[in-house]
């Protein structure tokens, strides 16, 4: 027997060593199925972003269940029979949508309209009596309508001593009022349009140059650009205010961007460089901050939140970091970055079969249910009590019941694959997401600092970069203070020429306070 075991070694070492091959070949063709099943879903999303709809709902189309409805998850009464008769109306019977009034604050120009003389006679030879009139309405504009601003300045002299006198000067000439551009041609208002065309309506100066000539205005982008530069050394004092507006609550929200600068000391054109902004201020009173740097480096909100305290709510850059260990500030989350995760894994499952109950569509589905509270409270214009009380009451046990989900499905989805990071996302950066729940003055998502960096970006667009560093900081002074005026309810131009006619007479730090936004009353036209 041992001899006959002693001659089969052979043949079980081959068979064994069969056997590792066949194990390392299924370990192999396993991982590469894996690979491929996460580029092809990585492939599925690049053409989802390409060409489906960017709308999250209208991307989901084959997810039904994704259309969220607030009232069941709210647990509101279900609409009654009649109602949902009422709601249900035909094709056919629908009332076609009516044309939304015009603003009755603009101004109207009355322009009648008579009838021909002739007409005013009736048949039966007795004159008409005008009974009535009938008025419609159109929208009407003029382009831009330019005109010089003559400042003329009397002289005075004596002519009796003709100057003789050692009592004071010979001839007095009125005083010229201080200018956003002394030296300059560039009134407010002008000023005040170049800013909000650039920083507002993004649009770059070559072509606001073109725009301008079209009206017979001579202006160079060199000289614009120039412009933009003084008037952001001019509004600097309203910026510092800004800034201790924003240390004097403790809300703030934070995020950054691209930007390049073309012409920096050490630094190739090609480099990027970056725009911060922070968000925050008292109830009512919103405050936008841009700010330039060179790096993206945490060193960069270190320096920004110099002496800050309080919630500080970003997305999980870990620039972020070393700022949010400071004492006595508390880091808050953004659900719109875990959400966008799971909807990006949906998007990649798009009419794949049998993923219609997978795990991504069922975290969108659930992380969307506090979302709509939040949605509910706004609408209800709910103070930070309220909005804390509806927190606990209906969007807490949704985070209870989402952390149940997601403690049992961590490690279900392949690492690499967008379902996989959107669960590892989520379980990271969990604390802080539910960190809102504590207070009704945080919000659930960072959305609010991303809209005002959004029209940046837009811009970043059309001007594509920045010629010197000057440039930039400038920019980010001017898109500070044109989206805070904007948060407050200010239109742009109206509020920028009222600054620029102001500031640079202001004297006393009450002058530069009287230009706030939130102690500027609205305009009327």
């Amino acid at each position: 027997m041992g001899t006959s075991d002693t001659s089969l070694a052979p043949e079980r070492d081959e068979i064994a060593a069969l056997k590792a091959l066949i194990a390392e070949r299924d370990t192999t063709v396993t991982s590469q199925r894996a690979t491929i099943a996460i580029l092809e879903e990585q492939l599925r999303l690049a053409t989802q972003k390409q060409f489906a709809p960017s709308s999250e709902k209208l991307a989901a189309l084959g997810h039904p269940d994704l259309f969220f409805n607030e009232a069941e998850a709210l647990g509101t009464k279900p609409a009654t029979e009649a109602q949902a008769a009422e709601i249900v109306v035909p094709e056919h019977t629908r009332e076609r949508g009516k044309r939304k009034p015009i603003d009755p604050v603009l101004p109207r120009k009355r322009i009648e309209h008579d009838i021909a003389d002739a007409e005013k006679t009736c048949a039966c030879g007795c004159r008409k009596t005008r009974i009535g009139e009938v008025t419609s309405e159109q929208l009407d504009i003029e382009p831009a309508k330019a005109c010089v601003l003559q400042h003329v300045r009397f002289k005075y002299a004596c002519r009796t001593c003709e100057g003789t006198s050692s009592d004071g000067p010979a001839v007095v000439t009125a005083p010229l009022p201080a200018q956003p551009l002394p030296k300059s041609n560039c009134s407010p208002g002008l000023a005040a349009f170049v800013t909000v065309s650039k920083y507002a309506d993004g649009l770059p100066l070559y072509r606001l140059e073109g725009i301008l000539a079209r009206y017979k205005i001579s202006v160079s982008r060199t000289a614009m650009a120039c412009w933009m530069i003084k008037i952001g050394d001019l509004v600097q004092p309203r910026s510092d205010l800004f800034d201790d507006t924003r240390l004097a609550y403790d809300g703030l929200q934070m995020d950054e961007t691209t930007v390049q600068v073309l012409k920096e000391d050490g630094r190739a054109a090609k480099d990027k460089s970056f725009m911060w902004v922070r968000r925050g201020g008292a109830p009512g009173q919103p405050t936008i901050l841009f700010d330039y740097a060179a790096t993206r480096a945490g060193s960069v909100p270190l320096e920004l939140l110099d002496g800050y305290q309080g919630f500080l709510q970003s997305d999980d850059y870990a620039g972020y970091n070393a700022a949010a260990k400071r004492d006595g500030v508390k880091h808050v989350g953004c659900l719109d970055h875990a959400r966008r995760r799971f909807v990006d894994a949906v998007k990649a499952q798009h009419a794949i079969a049998g993923h219609e109950r997978g795990l991504a569509p069922h975290a969108l589905l659930t992380i969307r249910k506090p979302c709509a509270i939040e949605k509910l409270a706004r609408d209800g214009k709910m103070s930070a009590e309220q909005r804390h009380k509806l927190r606990q009451e209906k969007a807490k046990p949704i985070w209870d019941e989402l952390r149940a989900w997601l403690d049992k499905n961590l490690g279900a989805a392949p690492p690499q694959s967008l379902t996989g990071k959107a669960i590892n996302y989520l379980a990271a950066d969990w604390p802080r997401l539910i960190r809102y729940l504590g207070d009704g003055r945080v919000e659930i998502s960072n959305v609010l600092c991303e809209n005002a960096i959004r029209p940046f970006v837009i811009g970043r667009k059309n001007w594509l970069f920045s010629d010197t560093p000057a440039g930039a900081h400038a920019s980010a002074k001017l898109y500070g203070i044109i989206e805070t005026a904007k948060a407050n309810g200010l239109e742009p131009y109206a509020y920028l020429r009222l600054v620029f006619e102001k500031l640079p007479q202001a004297t006393m730090p009450a002058d530069v306070e009287a230009l706030l936004p939130w102690n500027v009353a609205k305009p009327t036209r």
